[in-house]
């Protein structure tokens, strides 16, 4: 009879995806980005580049965040955060560039 052959214990870690832009995040430049921000209560989060996650917080208060743009889908309905993504996913994975604070805010 024949040994059963064990499963493999190693599972090479899957490559992280993010969340706004869709490019694969280099664990240098991952950021957790609360959906709904912790001072507003929330828990849930989803992985970002760091100057994705970055640029919501430039464009967009906390209370903001909390009670329009408490999802992925909803932040990419917002004209900014389109334009942001169409640029950014034109960039290397890794790239990174200084965020400046939106003047309407």
């Amino acid at each position: 009879m024949a040994k059963p052959t064990p499963e493999p214990w190693y599972h090479p870690p899957q490559e992280e995806v993010c969340a706004l832009c869709g490019r694969a995040v280099p664990s240098a430049e991952r950021d957790l980005h609360h959906l709904v921000p912790k001072s507003q209560g929330g828990r849930q989060t989803a992985v970002l580049h760091r100057i994705c996650h970055r640029q919501l917080h430039a464009l967009f208060s906390e209370k903001e965040l909390a009670q329009r743009y408490s999802s992925v889908e909803a932040l990419l309905a917002h004209e900014a955060v389109r334009s942001f993504v169409d640029w950014v996913r034109t960039k290397p994975d890794g790239f990174y560039q200084r965020t400046r604070r939106a003047r309407s805010r």
